[in-house]
């Protein structure tokens, strides 16, 4: 049986908001999700909590989605898709397993000053990445063996719990090589040699913004 559920913009001229209690209450009694896109710019001057991306944000928290699992393959035949040589675009076969529940997206926010001296603050927070480990080496057993855990944790407090959380989590699964890489080198390699990464663990944030330039070099979000 198939329902459908109003959500983001549609959602919000409809209801007021862009995640209605019906959907939610909707989306828990069922056995999948099926979710398109959310976006409207007429609704970019709404307050932040009723935009229409407030709409995955709600179903990813309120569903308990933590993993977000994002692959990018290079297909034989579509090189030309791709702003990469044929032969990198070839190489690409990774996936990009992404925290979904955490980090600035759900963290404490604010805003405080006048026009003539803003101030606006996002929390980046993680008091532990324990379980989005599991699900990464699980996943890269399922694959190469091979995990690239993505932190900045040369800079980052929250990355240095990252970090030492997916070593401790390693010991579990001794057949998964483990490395290391800090973002901004991550998303060099990824243009320069993508052919290198099979599994990729990382943050909410990095996530995001990784995955879709994974998909991008192979041609398309």
């Amino acid at each position: 049986t198939l329902f459908e559920g109003d959500v983001g913009a549609a959602a919000y001229r409809r209801h007021g908001h862009p995640l209605p209690q019906e959907t939610l209450d909707m989306a828990r009694a069922a056995d999948a999700v099926l979710f398109g896109a959310v976006g409207d710019f007429s609704c970019d001057d709404l307050p932040r909590e009723l935009r229409p991306e407030q709409a995955i944000l709600g179903l990813r928290s309120e569903l308990g989605l933590f993993a977000n699992l994002r692959p990018a393959a290079g297909f034989p035949g579509l090189e030309h898709l791709s702003s990469l040589k044929p032969e990198v675009a070839r190489s690409i076969d990774l996936l990009v397993v992404r925290e979904l529940n955490g980090d600035v997206y759900f963290g404490d926010k604010g805003e405080r000053g006048s026009d003539g001296g803003r101030e606006g603050w996002d929390m980046m927070s993680y008091n532990e990445a324990r379980r989005i480990a599991h699900s990464a080496f699980r996943a890269a057993m399922g694959r190469g063996k091979k995990l690239t855990s993505v932190d900045k944790a040369n800079v980052l407090e929250t990355s240095r719990i990252w970090r030492e959380t997916v070593i401790e989590v390693a010991q579990e699964y001794p057949e998964v090589e483990l490395d290391h890489m800090y973002v901004d080198n991550a998303a060099m390699q990824l243009v320069k040699s993508p052919g290198q990464f099979d599994t990729i663990v990382t943050g909410n944030l990095f996530g995001d913004i990784l995955s879709d330039q994974a998909s991008a070099c192979v041609g398309s979000i």
